[in-house]
């Protein structure tokens, strides 16, 4: 039977941490299942999803990533997940964006995330990153989001209601549609 197992490493941005992450999972004989990898600031940042099967895996992966750490000055946890292969089929594919945009403030993100959950509605991808403004210079948020929206939810009223958001936080929310996948 195969089990699962979540990796999530970040360490200083250097050529070949994906490497060294990657390198551990073929030796362990896993299969990377799903991945988001991205820099932040100075560091680089991996959350991987790994399958895998046999004897002592998790033993074998947990040693793996202490050397990670030891070797390689990377932080390193690995997480053993339960039955099926999380997030096949269990939560639905998202179909809309959030996009924000406006002069960065403290609690954009919170407020946003804590407006969207009030609603059920499911996080399934966030990003953000500042910029300063061409001509101004002033730093610029920018966050886009995607969403699992419930069918059941009236879309004129969750327009509303980002646009009231947007207002108290003078900045500008859009929501858009994506095209089906598949």
């Amino acid at each position: 039977m195969r089990s699962f197992f979540v990796i999530s490493a970040i360490g200083r941005d250097r050529p070949g941490i994906v490497a060294d992450v990657t390198e551990l999972i073929f030796e362990c004989g896993c299969n990377l299942e799903d991945s988001s990898m991205t820099l932040l600031g100075d560091h680089f940042a991996l959350l991987i999803l790994l399958s895998g099967q046999g004897e002592g895996l998790s033993e074998r992966l947990q040693r793996g990533c202490k050397r990670l750490e030891w070797d390689k000055g990377l932080t390193v946890f690995i997480t053993a997940l339960q039955g099926e292969i999380p997030g096949h089929g269990l939560h639905p594919e998202p179909d809309y964006e959030v996009r924000v945009v406006g002069l960065d403030r403290a609690g954009i993100v919170y407020r946003t995330s804590k407006l969207l959950a009030s609603k059920g509605i499911n996080i399934t991808d966030l990003h953000t990153h500042v910029e300063p403004a061409p001509t101004t210079g002033s730093p610029v948020f920018t966050m886009a989001v995607e969403v699992s929206v419930p069918k059941e939810m009236d879309r004129k009223t969750l327009r509303k209601d980002l646009e009231s958001l947007a207002e108290e936080l003078q900045v500008e929310i859009s929501l858009t549609k994506l095209p089906r996948k598949g």
